[in-house]
């Protein structure tokens, strides 16, 4: 006995005998928890999709919710979750859902929707330590808002340019019937009278009807819209906004400010009409200044909220334009300027990013920016930079928020479909 003791010739294979066990299982528990995160990795995206869907916007969970005068829990918004849930790992192998805990609630005017899971993964080599199985869990969380209450600050661009006819065939008609082959309806007003032989006049009296006709009377028809959207009278107000009565004062004019009386606002949104010109040419047109309209609306808006109260709104910025500046401006004109300054250029997006960094939301109506060949002065100084003028208002608005018109396709309907695509953004947090 004492020579076998003694005897370490075969110490190598009692050794590997020995440590072969414990060795093949931590490589076995290391592929196995491997291969049990991505099984938990896949779930959870299972978990975080069902979670969304038992409160999107046209879940039987939300409608149920909405009908509600006060708190609970949802039962359809729970079943929607789970069905969901099972529905997406159906056709999964390689584990089993053990258990699943959803609930669908709504408290203080927000819906919560919670799901958690646990599933079973089996394991290989890690079953020669006596681990059949490797237990995972998680959860999901998504909130909807579904009362958020916004202030829009509606900023209609009514410069002369927004005189061009509305359609192709409005530009036609103006073009057919002035000497000068103009397309613009100037309105003419002089120490407080109104030229009657001016070219706005004559769009009237030809049946004609200009860009800024049809924004005011999309900005009247969208305050009906948000009445009927509303859930309470106090969720929306809205204020109205131009770039100025007349030429010869060219500053930010509240027609309205932000009001809850939606029938007020329509009313004054209504009677928009283009800024007057007190003769043509008049400051060598520079009366589309962007930069200012920008900077004196955010001084409007005051301070961005969160939308969970009516003390605290979103403010949002509603922006209708057809997207080109011309203002004085010889320093920082992002296009060439002529002699005198005069500066004409797609949106300088500078402006807006200012507004959204102090937590301001912007939509943007873009009406396309009709291309004028017969006008030599567009063919110079807008057609060069015609493409970049949808770019550049698409990136003023927030992501998402951003909608162009074609004079084929209906203002009004656009400034809707808008609106509601920013009231039914729900708040999801994960």
């Amino acid at each position: 006995m004492q020579h076998f003791l003694r005897d370490r010739s075969g110490n190598f294979g009692l050794m590997f005998a020995v440590l072969l066990v414990p060795v093949v299982g931590a490589a076995g528990l290391a592929l196995d928890y491997s291969n049990a995160s991505a099984v938990n990795t896949q779930v959870q995206g299972a978990a975080d999709a069902a979670a969304v869907a038992a409160i999107s916007e046209s879940s039987d969970g939300v409608q149920t919710a909405l009908a509600m005068s006060g708190d609970g829990e949802i039962a359809i918004g729970k079943s929607d979750s789970v069905t969901f849930f099972k529905a997406q790992l159906e056709n999964e192998t390689g584990f089993t859902v053990d258990s699943i805990e959803a609930k669908v609630v709504k408290k203080n005017g927000i819906l919560y929707s919670v799901i958690s899971y646990v599933v079973s993964v089996p394991t290989t080599l890690s079953r020669v330590l006596g681990q059949d199985n490797i237990k995972v869990a998680g959860s999901a969380t998504v909130e909807y808002q579904t009362e958020v209450y916004r202030d829009f600050y509606l900023l209609l661009d009514n410069t002369p340019s927004m005189g061009v006819g509305a359609t192709p065939v409005d530009v036609a008609t103006m073009v057919a019937n002035t000497s000068d082959k103009c397309a613009f309806a100037c309105h003419i007003v002089k120490d407080g009278v109104e030229d009657l032989g001016s070219y706005y006049n004559l769009a009237k009296s030809l049946g004609v009807t200009t860009r800024i006709n049809v924004v005011a009377q999309a900005a009247a028809a969208l305050m009906d819209t948000a009445k009927e959207s509303r859930k309470s009278p106090s969720q929306y107000r809205m204020g109205v906004y131009t770039f100025g009565e007349k030429a010869e004062d060219t500053k930010l004019l509240e027609v309205v400010a932000p009001t809850a009386d939606l029938t007020n606002a329509k009313s004054k949104a209504g009677g928009v009409e283009l800024m007057s010109i007190p003769e043509q040419g008049y400051d060598n047109d520079q009366q589309t200044d962007f930069d200012r309209a920008l900077k004196q609306i955010g001084e409007k808006m005051g301070v961005a909220g969160a939308g969970l109260t009516a003390s605290s709104p979103e403010k949002i910025l509603f922006f209708v334009s057809d997207g080109v500046g011309d203002s004085y401006k010889p320093a920082d004109c992002t296009k060439n300027t002529t002699s005198g300054g005069r500066c004409q250029e797609p949106i300088d997006v500078t402006y807006c990013k200012a507004l959204k960094d102090d937590g301001f939301k912007i939509a943007v109506l873009y009406t396309t920016y009709l291309p004028l060949p017969t006008n030599n002065w567009y063919n110079s100084w807008i057609a060069p930079f015609q493409s970049e003028i949808p770019v550049l208002m698409e990136e003023c608005a927030s992501p998402g928020w951003f909608f162009e018109v074609s004079p084929t396709e209906g203002i009004s309907h656009a400034m809707t479909t808008l609106f509601k695509k920013i009231i039914n953004t729900p708040l999801l947090t994960g």
